[in-house]
């Protein structure tokens, strides 16, 4: 069973229909006992960092995802439910995270570096299509070649510690992790959902996935 985590954060819906078109049975909750139950785990996300780990918190969800990650249970995380899995996010103050992967959330305003580099006119949110390259090899990109442009939209981006967990990378303004992967989990900045067929075929290869 699938489930993909509801605890208030938007884009549900859209994920559950493109797992559906990508063959899943899915189930959509925000039960922790039917998260618990999951074979696998799909946490979305849309809004701020601090208001998702909030939301995850008040709704008992926080326990039954990390269980999930420790039990070996393939997991996918997608915008802010990537984005989540780092220990800090910097977005209005400074937010907990999940504490799986070491590392930070940062804002593209703060990353951009020398405004003589030409970076700073770029509009943020990065919003629209963006290429990924692939950083390691792993089953989520199957059938995916490398420099596929995927679709995002967001204004922080994860900076994690260890360089060997970014499993994809894109640039807007400075390179920046658009996926991260470690043992049974695989997150994406980028939103499969919309991402046509390129998408569907990483959602599908995640239905697939045998850590």
């Amino acid at each position: 069973m699938i489930v993909v985590v509801d605890y208030g954060s938007g884009n549900l819906r859209s994920v559950a229909k493109a797992l559906e078109s990508a063959g899943a049975s899915v189930v959509v909750s925000g039960d922790p006992a039917t998260a618990r139950r999951a074979d696998r785990l799909v946490l979305p996300g849309v809004g701020a960092f601090g208001d998702c780990r909030r939301n995850l918190d008040a709704a008992g969800l926080t326990e039954p995802i990390l269980e999930h990650l420790q039990a070996g249970r393939p997991f996918l995380g997608i915008c802010v439910g990537m984005q989540l899995l780092f220990a800090e996010g910097l977005e209005f103050g400074r937010h907990p995270g999940l504490h799986v992967i070491p590392g930070q959330v940062v804002p593209f305003d703060k990353a951009m570096g020398d405004p003589a580099d030409g970076a700073r006119h770029l509009k943020v949110p990065h919003m629209g299509w963006n290429r990924v390259r692939q950083t390691q090899e792993h089953p989520l990109w199957n059938g995916i070649p490398d420099q596929s442009h995927f679709y995002f939209v967001h204004s922080f981006h994860g900076r994690p510690e260890e360089p060997a967990v970014v499993a994809g990378e894109s640039d807007y303004g400075l390179p920046f992790a658009a996926a991260v992967a470690r043992d049974n989990l695989f997150g994406a900045q980028f939103h499969p959902e919309k991402s046509q067929r390129r998408g569907l075929q990483l959602l599908a290869n995640f239905i697939g996935w045998r850590p």
